[in-house]
């Protein structure tokens, strides 16, 4: 019985730049009729400054793909790891992370 090829598949090439990831702590998400633009942050502490790190523009209809994917994707982690406790008071939100300031 011979194999029927799938012309539905995608090969996905993933570089190492791209392996590494961009580490983010803030996303700031805003929309148009259009598209949604989700800007990836990094926020460190004692710096009143912080650049995007990384920019996604979507599709309405993948917006709500790639949410129903993570939220998917966050209960499988919390069934397998426990229950992800979210910090709600913004005022005590890490970005000193603790510990004494620096000082040169």
């Amino acid at each position: 019985m011979e194999e029927q090829k799938n012309d539905n598949q995608i090969q996905i090439e993933l570089t190492e730049e791209v392996a590494d990831g961009i580490f983010s702590n803030l996303a700031i998400i805003t929309h148009s009729n259009t598209e949604f633009v989700v800007d990836y942050i990094r926020v460190m502490p004692g710096v009143t400054k912080a650049k995007v790190k990384s920019r996604i523009i979507l599709t309405p209809e993948h917006a709500k793909r790639f949410a129903a994917a993570l939220v998917d994707n966050i209960e499988k982690y919390e069934a397998a790891n426990g229950r992800i406790k979210i910090q709600t008071d913004a005022a005590n939100l890490p970005l000193q992370y603790g510990g004494p300031k620096a000082q040169a």
